[in-house]
């Protein structure tokens, strides 16, 4: 799928961590994870417009559209 999750910057650039992020969203560490790792399948739009809310960002911020064949080296280089 080539949708990639910035969840890990977007927390770097906030100088946050998933920890926090879970406590103040009332959500699983482990579903974050989820999340931020991309394996999730999907994304329910009032838990984006919380992560959103709680780190001062727009959805674009933490999804990015990438090419097939862009997504296949990103995935090669995790």
């Amino acid at each position: 799928m080539p949708i990639v999750v910035n969840l890990d910057v977007m927390l770097a650039r906030r100088k946050m961590s998933l920890t926090e992020l879970s406590q103040r969203l009332g959500i699983t560490i482990a579903n974050l994870s989820i999340l931020k790792t991309g394996k999730a399948r999907a994304i329910r739009f009032s838990t984006l417009e919380d992560i959103c809310r709680v780190l001062d960002c727009q959805p674009g911020d933490l999804l990015e559209y990438v090419d097939v064949e862009a997504y296949k080296k990103l995935m090669r280089t995790e």
